[in-house]
């Protein structure tokens, strides 16, 4: 059974820093992506940024572009979010989500979140 775990969340001041995890477990072998959403109370479910593991490329929110950056652990069916100069109005719940080779989903699997609060 595939599991996707979240860590890192918190609180931190505007300008400050965060690093998010998520790893990945059980049956990963299709996986060909990654990636991060946030959902903010009121608001929709917002893309964040995603890796693609063959072609190691990025791509980013435009909220987020040139303050986050995702980047996979070697040897790990996991990514990590460097996030830094954060806003208030980057505070949300931020999801891990993994897309499957061969799913009509972009998006097959989803980690249970963490919370990321950013106070001005």
């Amino acid at each position: 059974q595939v599991q996707l775990a979240e860590s890192g969340g918190g609180w931190v001041q505007a300008g400050g820093s965060l690093r998010l995890s998520c790893a990945a477990s059980g049956p990963t072998r299709n996986f060909y992506k990654m990636g991060w959403f946030r959902q903010a109370p009121g608001k929709e479910r917002e893309f964040v940024a995603s890796f693609r593991f063959s072609s190691r490329i990025a791509d980013y929110g435009d909220s987020v572009q040139g303050r986050f950056t995702i980047s996979r652990d070697n040897g790990r069916v996991a990514v990590n979010l460097q996030m830094d100069s954060l806003k208030p109005e980057d505070t949300a719940a931020y999801y891990c989500a993994a897309g499957v080779r061969g799913s009509s989903n972009e998006y097959e699997y989803w980690g249970p979140g963490t919370q990321v609060i950013v106070s001005p």
